[in-house]
């Protein structure tokens, strides 16, 4: 899983192979396709892998912090691991993959934080506004957001997300 995410970062879907993973790894070829039986369920994996935590070690009303905490943090830059999904998502196979482990995962907790009838949609919002944020932040290098202290824009965007996802009457689920 290491190797597979590091080139997956690195490279992208489209450029790293099922043999350059089983190499890193020192790892025969057939081995990864016994276990993951392709390279599209590899990248799942990874994907998985790297989101299950945030999914499943913290309760859903810390998701969007954690989340932005998670796209804030790391190298900026080309070794960003929103540089690795922007690389990835030109390949229409990887593309599905992030759409249904990524979005569709990601969306389907942040809409278990409010009872309103669009959830769904104000769940999709607050995510592309975290990763927009992410982009601008860590891969564009946009003032002042580049500088601006992490927890100074945690702070900012928890307050903005609840709302969001908050009915009018300030009450989750009104």
């Amino acid at each position: 899983m290491h190797a597979a995410t590091e080139l997956f970062a690195g490279r992208g879907f489209d450029r790293t192979t099922v043999r350059d993973v089983a190499a890193r790894a020192e790892v025969n070829q057939a081995l990864l396709f016994r276990y993951f039986g392709s390279k599209q369920e590899l990248f799942a994996a990874v994907l998985n892998r790297s989101g299950a935590r945030l999914l499943d070690e913290h309760p859903a009303a810390e998701l969007p912090a954690r989340l932005l905490e998670a796209v804030l943090a790391g190298e900026r830059g080309a070794d960003h691991p929103l540089v690795a999904l922007l690389r990835s998502y030109t390949d229409e196979r990887a593309a599905q993959v992030l759409r249904e482990e990524l979005g569709g995962r990601y969306s389907a907790r942040l809409a278990e934080l409010t009872a309103e009838p669009d959830a769904e949609l104000r769940a999709d919002l607050v995510l592309a506004w975290l990763f927009g944020i992410g982009m601008l932040r860590s891969v564009l290098g946009k003032e002042p957001l580049t500088s601006a202290d992490p927890d100074s824009i945690v702070e900012h965007v928890s307050r903005s997300v609840a709302v969001l996802l908050e009915g009018a009457d300030g009450r989750a689920g009104s």
